[in-house]
């Protein structure tokens, strides 16, 4: 048995207490900061913080016990998905060598001569839960283990774990941020607010029920002359067809969202626009300055620089820095380590929307965020481009993302994709009660509500 008493980190933790057992499932939400990761990092002894209380495994002390003893639970008795597979995956070793290749197949990876950096996020992110079952452990704790994935992936992921857990009798902790995720796959929840467990019954907790309502769906707006234009772009990434004669035009002013699998393409494509990566054949012509959110929060900032300083670069004044910095609920100037996964997305927002670009390109700009998180950084993002500019009309927005929902609530059109190739485009609404595409229609299927 897990067994989590009066654990508290000074200034993060305050007293959390919780059981778990083999066979039994417990889900923990709360917001990003919340410290729902930090109580997982405890329980596998991997916090390096200074901590009271008691954390055992099986009876076996987690805090304050030498290191040697620690590493005997970690991987044998328990078992890890972390948040951030880019970081947590070695980069100079293949997948095959971190994994069985039968158990990489079973999560759906067929790559197993591939470095982490050239598979997708979703991709990565699967590595990550094989990873974590390979040891066979008697308890699994899953950290945002889907954010990365899209919606028939996520389902495929959700399901392997649930049938691997009650096959070998695990005991599960399922963090995440999606209420209804974690009602899925647990019997039981906890609410973390500020290191502490709130009451299910709390304003709290009701206000998290509340933000996880999906909003409205976005309204037509007026465009304006084109500003991104592909024709027949290809891109090959080694062996893969990345992008197969690709065309599409962005007008100023649009709102388009790219929808798609993992490693589907919607990444190359929004980096074939930023002029990330070169087209085998075709063109890509971009009219306007362009500012990108990237998918990794931790790789795309600098390690060494503060964030107000990040947020500075390219001429950003000081106070527009901290006033954009705060409109995504970041007031602290640390280094970005010192944040949580979630607060990285934001900053990572922040930096690219500050000098209110008139290209806003977003790969998942929203997959790590707590759901009522979510809302207001959304609204960030509508009102940077909607906002008229000294330099010309409102910013165009191409968001990437593989929850159908969000992007219903942000852009108005969308455009579908698979295999490397546009397969449908178009209203968003209309394709989203009459999907023509079978692959569309899967995607929508595969959405939990």
């Amino acid at each position: 048995m897990i067994v989590v008493e009066q654990l508290t980190i000074p200034g993060i933790l305050h007293g959390v207490s919780l059981t778990v057992d083999r066979g039994e499932r417990l889900g923990i939400i709360g917001e990003s900061g919340s410290g729902k990761s930090l109580t997982a990092l405890s329980i596998m002894g991997l916090a390096d913080l200074p901590a009271t209380g008691s954390v055992t495994v099986d009876g076996v002390q987690m805090v304050g016990t030498p290191d040697r003893v620690r590493r005997k639970v970690r991987g044998a008795k328990v078992g890890m998905v972390f948040q951030e597979p880019m970081t947590a995956l070695d980069p100079l070793k293949r997948v095959g060598a971190l994994v069985p290749r039968e158990l990489l197949a079973e999560v759906g990876v067929d790559r197993p001569e591939a470095y982490p950096h050239e598979l997708s996020g979703g991709q990565r992110q699967r590595v990550l839960v094989a990873l974590a079952l390979s040891q066979n452990p008697d308890y699994l704790i899953c950290d945002e283990p889907t954010t990365a994935l899209d919606a028939t992936s996520q389902r495929h992921v959700l399901d392997l774990i649930d049938r691997l857990v009650a096959q070998r009798g695990m005991g599960l902790i399922f963090i995440s941020h999606d209420l209804a995720v974690v009602r899925r796959m647990t019997s039981r929840q906890l609410v973390v607010k500020d290191g502490r467990i709130a009451s299910p019954d709390s304003a709290y907790a009701r206000h998290l029920e509340e933000a996880a309502r999906p909003g409205p769906p976005a309204a037509p707006n007026p465009l304006g002359e084109p500003v991104v234009e592909l024709a027949d772009v290809t891109v090959r990434r080694g062996r893969t067809l990345a992008l197969d004669r690709v065309s599409l035009t962005v007008r100023a002013g649009e709102k388009l969202g790219i929808v798609g699998g993992s490693g589907s393409g919607k990444t190359t494509l929004l980096h074939t626009i930023a002029g990330l990566i070169a087209p085998d054949a075709g063109t890509v012509t971009a009219r306007g300055d362009m500012r990108m959110v990237f998918q990794d929060p931790y790789s795309s900032l600098d390690p060494r620089m503060r964030v107000v300083d990040s947020v500075r670069e390219g001429g950003v004044a000081e106070a527009r820095a901290r006033e954009v910095l705060a409109g995504v609920g970041i007031t602290d100037n640390r280094l970005p380590r010192e944040f949580s996964g979630g607060q990285r997305q934001r900053i990572s927002i922040a930096r690219a929307a500050a000098p209110s670009p008139g290209i806003l390109l977003a790969d998942e700009p929203v997959s790590a965020l707590d759901v009522s998180l979510r809302a207001e950084v959304l609204d960030l993002i509508r009102a940077t481009v909607d906002t008229p500019r000294a330099e010309g009309p409102a910013s165009t927005l191409i968001f990437v993302s593989h929850d159908l929902s969000v992007v219903r609530e942000v852009c108005p059109r969308i455009a579908v994709v698979s295999g490397g190739r546009i397969v449908e485009h178009g209203e968003t609404e209309e394709i989203w009660r009459n999907p023509r595409h079978e692959y569309t229609r899967a995607l929508l299927a595969a959405v939990i509500t």
